[in-house]
């Protein structure tokens, strides 16, 4: 009886325990009741009798316990609303994803930031003076960002600044991890350097690893046979003959005369291919090349963004030091002085010497890992030819440069429709596929361009390189078509025309053009500075610098320039004509470049579709800008440029008599429905 009575007792708890016991607590205020004998019970099960349990309708209420819910999940009108949730999500999630996959498959190579716009490259001597010493330096290019900006430049080139004598223009570098006295200090250089990237602009700087000056310190062990040094130049015996020092070899330096040079210290000769000043680096030396790309580092380290290699091809001698080649045979040996008097077989473009170029990409790799901070290399390929030129791009899967610096416009010496339409065209069939080009007009090692072919021709240039396929390169004060200064003693024996092109900035029409205060400057302004200056044509609407900013600022903002198709239609000694077009863009860009007297164009016999009437888009000449011209027959005068717009369908490179005549780059397709690029052309 007792037991009986233990396991009523028991049940009735666990009957009470379903009814009160929800698993918190809902109300205290509200009193436990005991069942009414004549409902039924509020519980999930009823004790029919021993043992036989029984399911009856069950009410889900909140706080439900495991068990009771477990019941409950199980029913279809819970299960089947539950099932085809998660399979949406599940399909929601492989279609997110399968359509990010799509997207990034099909979307071309975004372009870098040395893609994006124009290059301006400074010479720091001669920019901008900011302690009055009559020298240009780092403080005064930082006291000009806010100019540069305003010419849509993406990135800064500076060249040489490294602690260097004066030879060569400080090409002879007696320390590459300092900063020349002249130019500031290093804090100075870390200023400018926070400074550009604070304005979204990158910075790129030269670097000569070929040779060091003779004051540098590993040339001093090296002269010294002092340890791991001893070799880090090229050295060997010299003959004596009748009281006079005969080289190994006939090899010559660039400037003339023997590349060898007694140094009475090591009783050796030394090779340079330069000055007597600047000894060559033994890049057969594994050392050697740790050596530089530790400096390599170090400047990357300091937020640099890239570099351009200079002299690279001169980077490794051929050990056998065979005599060189003579361009003509019967010259007699004793009287062969020049450079351009021998083959240069033996000492430029070695076996081995993209391997040296490539290890210094490798390098620079390991700093590019970092989204957005890609290092950019460049290098100087002056002199070679355009084959030898296009083998510093690198082989379809080892890269090497990003692009070799292009200066065939810069060494032309005539301007013709059919000159500058071979420089196009030789560079484009010759690259290698997928690659980027560059074009440049001017450099410190050239004459500027309206000294050699005249001021009418400013604009037209910089229409040229902003309207072609790659990065257009600027040289300090093409802008507004500085010219070279006169000829002027210097204490150095320099190229003219390498001094010449070096002259102050012109500013304004203050004393020494806004360059300097100081009462006299490392080279005098030219004398048209009163009218050719940067705040004088501010103010003028038809100033060479507001089209440059106008040709800028187009480039950077339409598809069809940064990533256009480039198609040439005709070329003539006057006369370029080409389009730029992309697939899903309606609109298509044709420039017209006359390098001729005056003449006419007719532009319905290129391309029997355009309309008879088509707009300008720029001009050379501005008070065109905006009309429209007729197509039967454009009159061009002597160094004008336009650029023409007019909408069509039939793009020119999706055409079979045009297909040879077109190139591109880095192949892309506009989608105006989705307003993105794609790469399904």
């Amino acid at each position: 009886m007792a037991e009986d009575k233990g396991k009523r007792d028991s049940i009735g708890m666990s009957l009470r325990g379903c009814r009160t016991n929800n698993g918190f607590v809902q109300n205290e205020d509200i009193l436990e009741k005991e069942p009414d004998p004549g409902s039924p019970p509020d519980s999930a099960v009823a004790i029919l009798g021993p043992g036989k349990p029984a399911l009856q309708i069950i009410r889900p209420y909140a706080g439900m316990p495991k068990e009771v819910l477990f019941q409950f999940s199980g029913q279809a009108r819970y299960r089947v609303p539950r099932e085809v949730l998660f399979w949406l999500t599940v399909a929601s999630v492989l279609v997110l994803t399968a359509a990010t996959i799509a997207i990034i498959a099909v979307s071309p190579k975004c372009l870098d930031w040395w893609q994006e716009g124009p290059m301006y490259q400074i010479y720091p001597r001669s920019f901008k003076d900011s302690d009055q010493d009559g020298n240009g330096d780092l403080r005064g290019i930082q006291e000009k960002l806010d100019y540069i900006t305003t010419l849509n430049i993406k990135t800064i080139w500076i060249t040489s600044f490294y602690k260097s004598s004066l030879k060569d223009f400080r090409h002879g570098v007696e320390d590459f991890r300092e900063i020349d006295p002249i130019f500031g200090t290093m804090k100075d250089f870390e200023n400018l350097v926070a400074a550009i990237h604070d304005k979204g602009l990158k910075l790129i700087i030269d670097f000569i690893p070929n040779h060091t000056s003779d004051k540098h310190a590993w040339f001093q062990l090296s002269r010294n046979r002092t340890g791991k040094y001893t070799d880090y130049y090229i050295w060997h015996d010299c003959m004596h003959e009748n009281g006079t020092i005969v080289p190994p070899n006939n090899w010559l330096s660039v400037y003339g005369n023997s590349s060898w040079h007694f140094d009475e210290v090591r009783n050796q000769c030394y090779f340079h291919q330069f000055l007597r000043e600047q000894p060559d680096l033994n890049f057969h030396n594994l050392d050697v090349q740790e050596e530089i790309k530790e400096i390599i580092q170090f400047w990357l380290t300091k937020g640099v963004d890239g570099f351009s290699f200079d002299a690279v091809k001169f980077l490794l001698e051929a050990e056998h030091l065979r005599d060189e080649a003579q361009v003509n045979k019967t010259q007699i040996p004793d009287t062969v002085t020049h450079y351009w008097e021998l083959y240069h077989d033996f000492t430029t473009t070695q076996v081995g010497m993209h391997d040296v170029v490539r290890s210094f990409r490798r390098t620079m790799d390991q700093y590019s890992r970092e989204p957005g901070r890609y290092r950019f290399m460049g290098t100087e390929a002056y002199g070679e030819s355009i084959d030898g030129t296009m083998m510093y791009y690198g082989l379809p899967f080892i890269q090497e440069a990003d692009f070799p610096f292009n200066n065939y416009l810069s060494k032309l010496n005539t301007l013709s429709g059919n000159s500058v339409f071979e420089v196009i065209t030789s560079w484009m069939e010759n690259m290698p596929e997928g690659k980027w080009p560059n074009w440049m007009i001017g450099g410190p090692d050239t004459a500027r361009l309206t000294s050699r072919f005249g001021e009418e021709y400013v604009n037209i240039m910089n229409m040229l390189v902003f309207t072609l396929p790659g990065t257009p390169i600027t040289y300090y004060g093409e802008e507004i078509g500085m010219r070279n200064i006169l000829v002027t003693n210097l204490n150095e024996s320099y190229d003219v025309n390498t001094l010449l092109s070096k002259s102050p900035m012109q500013w304004d029409n203050s004393s020494n053009a806004g360059f300097s205060e100081a009462s006299l400057t490392w080279l005098p302004t030219n004398s048209d500075y009163h009218t050719v200056n940067v705040d004088v044509q501010k103010t003028q609407s038809r100033s060479a610098l507001k089209l440059y900013q106008e040709l800028s600022l187009l480039h950077a903002n339409d598809l069809l320039l940064s990533r256009g198709w480039f198609c040439y239609l005709r070329n003539d000694s006057h006369s370029v004509v080409y389009t730029r077009e992309l697939d899903g863009i309606d609109r298509v860009f044709l420039v017209v470049l006359n390098f001729g007297n005056s003449t006419t164009v007719n532009l319905k016999e290129m391309i029997s579709s355009i309309p008879t009437r088509v707009r300008k888009r720029l001009s050379t000449n501005p008070t065109n800008k905006g009309s429209e011209v007729d197509t039967y027959a454009i009159l061009l005068d002597k160094g004008e440029g336009l650029i023409l717009e007019y909408n069509t369908k039939n793009l020119l490179h999706q055409q079979t008599a045009f297909r040879d005549r077109c190139f591109v780059s880095n192949q892309a397709c506009y989608s105006s429905v989705l307003n993105i690029l794609h790469s399904l052309c």
